[in-house]
This record gives C-alpha cells, structure tokens and sequence, in this order.
C-alpha cells in the first residue's frame, strides 16, 4: 500500500490506552476517533467482514458501528483499514459501574462469544475495558476481538472473562458490594487466588463458582511452575461441544449472581429530605427553569442519588451521567432507566473527594474522572455541605473544582440550620465558621457569576445558577 504523505498524518493522537493489541490501535484526529487495522490482522479481518458476523453483532446491538475511513487518515502506516466507529458520549470503566452493570457487560460479553462461535469464530480476549455504556446500555467497542475459531483449541480468555467479570460479581454478590472497588487497583482483574480466599467458604460447593474460581484458581497455582516441563506436555484441547458448555455454564453462573441495593448510607437520601412535597416541586421546578435557560445539550448530575434531578435534566433534552458515591443509589438508578428503556442517562459510581485517578501506563491508560468531565453544565443539588463539612473541602476549593467542570452549575446551597446538615454536624465540632450565605456567595464569585439566587419555597435553601466569568 501507498504510505500516505506526511501532512496527511499532522494531528493523529494515539488513545493512551490502546497500545496492547498488534491487531491495531485506536486514535484522534481533529477529535475524531478512527481505529486503524494492521496488515498483520488482515485475513482475519476480512474474513470477519465477509462472514456476516459483524452485521449479526451490530444488530444485535452488542458491537459498536463502524464505517470505513480513507486509509490517508491512518495514524501509522502501512496499514490494512481504518474504520470510524460511531462516536461515544463518554468512556467509563468497570470500578465506576454498579453491580447490575458489571453484569449486564459480563453477559453481553458472553452473548458476543456465543454468536461468534455460531459463525466460527471465537472473542480473542474478554476484557471488561472492552464493554463501554453507549446510550446507557453495553455495547463491545473493540472491533478488533473476533478471529476465526481454530478446531479444539480451549477458549484462550477465560481466565481473563473470571478476573475481569465473575470474581468481581462474586464478591460484591456474596461478601460486599465495596469489593467491586478492587478492580481500581488492579486493572488487570481480580486475581482468582485473592477472589477464592475471600469468597465464603461455602462457595466451593457452588456449581458455578466451585469450578469458574475456586478450581481454576488451584488450577493456576498448580501450574505456576510448571513452564519448564511444557514442552514435554501435550497441548490442551477442547472441543466446540465443550466450549459451548462453558460459556453456558459461566452464562449461568453470572446471571446466578444477585445483590439487593440495600443498607447503604445513603441509598434512601432522595426519598427522606429535610422538606416536603411542595418543597420538592419548587426545586424541580427552579432546576429545571435554570437548565432550559442553559439551553445545553450534556449534564453531570453530581451527588445524583437516584438519579430524580438527573431525569428532570434528561427530560429538557440533556444527556445526563449521573454520579454518585453510593453502590445502592447507583444501582437502583440504573435499574429504572434499563426498566424505562432510557437511552438518556448513564449512571455512574464515583466519589467526588477521591474520583478515579488516572490508572495504568504512565497514569494515562485509563484517564481520571475528572478529565472525563467534558459538559455543559454540572448540578450540584444537596451536594455541597456534604464536600464542605461532610469532608472538610474549603468553599473556595469547591467553586474552582466547579468552574473547572463547567461553564454553568446549578448548586444548592444549604445551611446549617437545615435538617441534614444538623445531622453531619451532629458527632463533630462546628469548625466552620464561613459556612454561610455569605460565604459561600464570596467562594464562588472569583469563578462565576450569578444567573439567578432562588430561595426554595418551605426551606431556607437557595439554588444559584452560576456561569463561568
């Protein structure tokens, strides 16, 4: 193939976190996401293309879409194709999804390797990182992950599949559900030793979990050191009969999985406020005057709980992501919108005073939270005496973390005399003394200006509508 000249690759960025597969790697160019395919894959490529298999999975919704790029908008060449995937409104990674998520992927996952194995193929790997939420349902986005399936050879990402998915689920389903939060530090998947000494010992007996963690992590252990000898042993097999039997019986296992959202903080919060309905009304009401003023098209719900405001945002033409800390908000937030059918609102678990970090090679494979935060406007409803004295955050620092954000922000303020922030002062020393209208208007005001103060009715709680100076 013809190397395109030089000025036809000014501006290609490669992702930072696509660089492991020498199938291709994805990239940007004037902001727009292109996924070059390398000549070594392209047999395989081809014959994913002319098998029908992509159409089947694209469908089905269970593969992204693509179209095919002009091969001078390659980042690297030579190559075999570009593709432009259809644009994502945001990229989130598996420690920031509730559990149902992790398991809505997780089957996704597994249905993609079934259609595959139907066409003769097989997934080459089954990373979670492989799974984005497109209009808040799972959608694989590598477009690179099918190759041909070769006769008896076992299925290669199965350990991977258990370390990114089942062991996750496992425990956050049968110790905690903070357990999920192990996958931040370990970008790799929850190693199953760590898993099966964790999970309660009952498990063993599990036909699912029995097998899918505990024996295979024995399996693993056994053969930790068994490289030296490998030459001398004969090459495992497996046949298609008895990969479709595994992938049935992990289907099984994972959907055997459940967790109740219960018993968490504040998994109640929205439904037990310091106010009343008519209160309420007149919040929703003011939120959703100041939205249709901001006449924007993308909110971050921030402290979103189940999400009620975020619908609210979502209904004035918003696509909303919906952030909370708690597992059990987050969890039945998601639950309404697959219910509903919502394609509107991704909610997401994250904790404002500690977001995700960036993560990986060079701290940039997976990039941090709040460089994610690419938005019209923020809603920060009840969220701030949570920051400011729930976690000791200065008001100053708040507003410039906002302005950072957004151009806009919709922030309540609520004082010390209300309800809620009587409880948060209930077990510590008041060692606030700026926590006040005042001072939280002269925190703000080197950042923003006001657009509107409304007091809500039946409180003395006020919503600002901020924008940006």
């Amino acid at each position: 193939m013809t190397e395109p000249a030089p000025s036809a690759r000014v501006g290609a960025e490669r992702d930072a976190g696509s660089y492991r597969d020498p199938a291709g790697f994805v990239f940007r160019r004037a902001g727009v996401v292109y996924r070059q395919v390398a000549l070594s894959f392209a047999d395989e490529w081809q014959a994913y293309l002319a098998s029908g298999l992509y159409e089947r999975l694209r469908d089905e919704g269970i593969v992204i879409s693509h179209e095919d790029a002009d091969l001078d908008l390659a980042a690297v060449p030579p190559v075999h194709a570009v593709i432009r995937p259809e644009p994502l409104d945001l990229i989130s990674y598996p420690y920031e999804w509730s559990f149902s998520q992790l398991q809505d992927a997780a089957l996704l996952t597994l249905r993609a390797q079934m259609l595959a194995a139907e066409a003769g193929f097989v997934l080459r790997d089954a990373s979670a990182y492989n799974v984005q939420f497109h209009r808040s349902r799972p959608v694989l986005i590598d477009s690179l992950s099918f190759e041909r399936a070769v006769p008896d050879k076992p299925w290669s990402p199965y350990r991977q599949f258990c370390e990114h998915f089942l062991a996750p689920l496992a425990l956050m389903a049968r110790v905690d559900i903070r357990l999920g939060g192990l996958l931040r530090d370990s970008l790799e998947g929850i190693p199953l030793d760590l898993a099966a000494r964790l999970l309660p010992g009952r498990t063993r007996l599990s036909f699912g979990l029995g097998p899918h963690i505990h024996i295979h992590a024995r399996a693993q252990r056994q053969h930790a050191d068994d490289n030296a000898a490998a030459d001398s042993k004969p090459e495992a097999t497996m046949s298609a009969k008895r990969l479709a039997t595994l992938i049935e019986s992990l289907q099984d296992t994972v959907k055997g999985l459940s967790w109740e959202p219960e018993g968490t903080a504040w998994a109640d919060y929205a439904d037990n406020t310091s106010y009343g309905d008519a209160a309420t009304e007149a919040k929703a009401r003011a939120v959703e005057s100041a939205l249709k003023a901001i006449g924007g098209r993308s909110a971050w719900d921030l402290g979103a709980n189940t999400g009620r405001y975020s619908r609210i945002a979502a209904d004035a033409g918003y696509r909303v992501v919906a952030l909370d800390i708690d597992p059990a908000a987050v969890e039945r937030g998601y639950r309404a919108i697959r219910a509903d059918g919502r394609a509107d609102i991704m909610p997401l678990l994250g904790d404002i005073t500690d977001p995700s970090p960036g993560l990986g090679w060079d701290n940039a494979e997976r990039a941090s939270l709040v460089e994610r935060i690419d938005t019209d406007v923020i809603l920060a409803l009840a969220l701030v005496h949570h920051l400011a004295i729930g976690a000791n955050v200065p008001l100053p620092m708040i507003a410039e973390l906002f302005a950072r954000m957004a151009p806009d922000a919709i922030v309540e303020f609520v004082p010390k005399q209300d309800a809620m922030v009587q409880r948060l002062l209930a077990f510590r020393r008041d060692v606030f003394p700026d926590y006040d209208l005042d001072g939280f208007r002269a925190a703000f005001e080197p950042h923003f200006e006001i657009v509107t103060s409304t007091p809500i009715e039946g409180t003395e709680r006020t919503l600002f509508h901020f924008h940006r100076r």
